[in-house]
This record gives structure tokens, sequence and C-alpha cells, in this order.
């Protein structure tokens, strides 16, 4: 009995002198609203208080942590990211898959995680390690277990293709290629799905579709029986499938299967969209991953016409944004520079999103959709202390989500300028 005492004790005394933060700036956003005057008090790797500085008392000993002309956000969220890729002006992505070994890219995967934090990401939804197995799971618990610096990670493991559609390709027959994801079908789907689960997968993603039409176009995949083997199995298991799908059909069979987001959504009409709306599926467009792969075949921004395949994705997103579909925010990082997350944020607002949706996307939104937000995505009393301080106010410029000047994540500081 003496001892289960003196252990209470021992455990009260740490939570009474864990360390208090106290943050100050111009303005704070909650997720949804943004306060003007408020303060937030950490302690351990929690918000405890949050509000009106005059309601909002730093404990004696509290370290005080102000910035004058900033805000307050919560950590961004990724919502999809592959931190097992870098951009593919650097190295074509067949490359990746076949010539670059998995501890190589893990050790890249490192470097890309911090650089994701310290732009002020402290989540992300990272969708297919692309050949190298499951070292995304790896690269979670080497996070998880403090041996590296980087974004708590959901992660999709090896990804779900059919047989024959996924690459790389253009080689021997006599080869045996490496695939950038698993191949299954059919009565196997289940079998490859609950294999992915066991293997560490938080989520399951399925290509809907994928360029494999006479011309090489985007073609559906899965038909809808197939992807519901892999919905109702996922779902047994408490987790959601996210489906990579560019074309209207793929879109259609993947909502009507019940994934919880389409990634991409390149050819979504106003049909497509009321449905995904009248389903609850969120979509994930991936604007900067769009754009990236333009420029790297030539298309300068700002001085050369603007391609029609920027022109359609535009023309996509207004519809999409008219129809009231849930937007998430993710860029399909990888493709691009990591630690260029904001990126995305800044196209959403370019095509047509406003900059408080834009931010509520990259937050609240996001911690909605992927099931963490009774942990993260909001400055709410209870929380993860997930918190990021920028310069100005990019409610007014999104671009301001650039000047970031503190990132703190599990309570933990690991950028304070």
């Amino acid at each position: 009995m003496l001892r289960i005492l003196f252990a209470f004790i021992l455990l009260l005394s740490f939570r009474v002198s864990a360390q208090h933060y106290y943050l100050t700036a111009d303005r704070v956003f909650d997720g949804e609203v943004i306060h003007e005057g408020w303060a937030v008090l950490v302690q351990g790797d929690k918000i405890i208080s949050v509000g009106p500085k005059e309601k909002v008392s730093a404990p004696s000993g509290s370290i005080k942590i102000n910035y004058s002309n900033a805000m307050i956000l919560p950590g961004l969220i990724e919502g999809h990211s592959h931190l097992l890729l870098h951009p593919y002006n650097e190295t074509p992505w067949d490359d990746q898959v076949m010539k670059e070994s998995d501890g190589y890219r893990m050790a890249r995967a490192t470097v890309h995680a911090k650089n994701t934090l310290l732009a002020g990401f402290t989540t992300v939804r990272d969708l297919g390690s692309e050949g190298a197995g499951y070292a995304d799971v790896d690269l979670k618990k080497a996070i998880n277990d403090k041996i590296i610096p980087g974004p708590r990670m959901i992660v999709a493991g090896r990804a779900i293709v059919s047989t024959g559609s996924y690459g790389p390709k253009g080689f021997d027959r006599d080869m045996k290629i490496m695939l950038g994801a698993e191949e299954a079908d059919g009565d196997n789907l289940i079998k490859v799905t609950r294999d992915q689960i066991g293997n560490g997968a938080d989520v399951v993603k399925v290509y809907a579709d994928y360029r494999w039409g006479k011309s090489n176009e985007p073609m559906p995949t899965f038909s809808i029986e197939e992807m519901k083997f892999v919905v109702e199995t996922s779902k047994s298991s408490g987790r959601a499938v996210v489906a990579h799908a560019s074309t209207a059909e793929g879109m259609r069979r993947a909502v009507l299967a019940g994934v919880e987001t389409i990634e991409h959504g390149d050819d979504g009409t106003q049909e497509i969209f009321e449905l995904m709306k009248e389903k609850n599926v969120a979509l994930c467009p991936t604007l900067a991953a769009t754009e990236a792969l333009i420029q790297y075949r030539g298309w300068k921004k700002g001085s050369d016409p603007e391609p029609e395949k920027i022109k359609k994705r535009k023309e996509n997103f207004k519809i999409a944004l008219q129809s009231g579909v849930t937007i998430l925010a993710g860029g399909d990082v990888g493709v691009f520079a990591h630690g260029e997350n904001v990126r995305e944020l800044e196209l959403m607002n370019e095509y047509g999103m406003n900059t408080v949706d834009v931010l509520k996307s990259a937050t609240s939104i996001n911690a909605k959709i992927f099931h963490i937000d009774a942990t993260v995505g909001s400055v709410k009393d209870g929380l993860k202390a997930d918190l990021i301080i920028v310069s100005g106010d990019p409610s007014k410029n999104i671009s301001d989500l650039r000047k970031i000047k503190f990132v703190m994540k599990d309570g933990v500081i690991f950028k304070n300028e």
C-alpha cells in the first residue's frame, strides 16, 4: 500500500512540475476562427488552456514566448505526401523505384521528415511508399520513438493496384521489375488488404484508375465490387480506404464502394462532386503536383501561356468548390520538394478558395476527415500541443505560412527564432 501511495505521489509531482509554456501573438487561429489578444498555455505535451489573455494567466516559472505581428495556429496537416520520394526533376520516378535501395531512400526520408516538420507541418498522411515496402511504417516508428525529428504520420504502406496497370513499365518481359505498389485482384484483395494492415498500414490506398488505356490514358482499374472487398475488410479493422482516382468513372466507382477520400480528382464533374458530397467523401486535389509535373516539362509559370491541363484543373477545382464537397489540403509532396508543402495551400487560394477556408482545410478539416481531431488540428484545451507561429497574417496572405518562426510538436520545441 505504501509503495502504491509513493508511486502516486511521484506521478503527481511529475505532472505538477512539468514545464509550462505561455504563448502569445497578435492573433490565434484555433482551427475555425481567428481571435485577437489570446494566449495559449501548454504543459507537457498538451494544451491546457486557451483564451483571452486576461483569462489565461502564466503560472509561476512559465517560459513566455511572444511574437509581434504574428499568428499562432495549430500545426499544419499535410493530406497527401510521399516521404520516400523526392522531386522527379532530380530523379525520375522509375529510377527511384528500381535503382534506389530502400536504405538509401530511408536516409533521404529522414531529411524529408525534418524539412516537413520545420515547415510547420506537424502531421502528414503518407499515401504509399512507392516501391519501398513498409519503410514508411519504420519511418513512423523512428519518429514516434524520438530517434529522428519529424511529423506524426498516418501511413498507407505499399498501396494496392490492379494487375497489369501500374509501373514501372516498358521493360523486357523476361525481367522481374519491382512495382511501385502491390498487385491484387478479385477475392485476393481481401488477403492483400489484411496483409497490409498486419504490416502496419494505418490507412489502405487503392488505385481506382491508372494510365493503362489503349493510348496510355487513365482508365478505371477495379470494379465497384472489388473495391468493396477492400473497404469492408479495412472497416472491420477500423481503418479507412482512400482512392487514387483521376477519371470521372474511377471516382464514381470508388465513391460507391465506400472510400473516404478521393485523391487527385482531375476529371471530376458536377455530378461526381455532388455524389461525393452526398456520400460524405472528401476531395484531396493535389494541385501542386500537377503544376510541378508540367513545369518539369518546360512550362514557365507567369511568362508562358497557361497549359490546357492547368486551365482544366482550375475549372475542375471551381466546380468542386461550388458543389460543396469537403476539400482537403494535400499536395502529393514528393513530386515536389518536402518542406515546400505550403505550395498546395497557395494554389488552393489562387484557384478560388478563400484564405480562411484554406487554413481550415490544412488544420481542423484534415484532422476531422483523418479521424484525428480528438488529438490534433485545433488550438483547444486537452489536445496535443502541436502549434506553430508565423509572421504576418495568413488569413490575408496565405504565403505568410512560409514565414515560420516557431514549431512545437507534442509540447517539444523544434524551432524558435
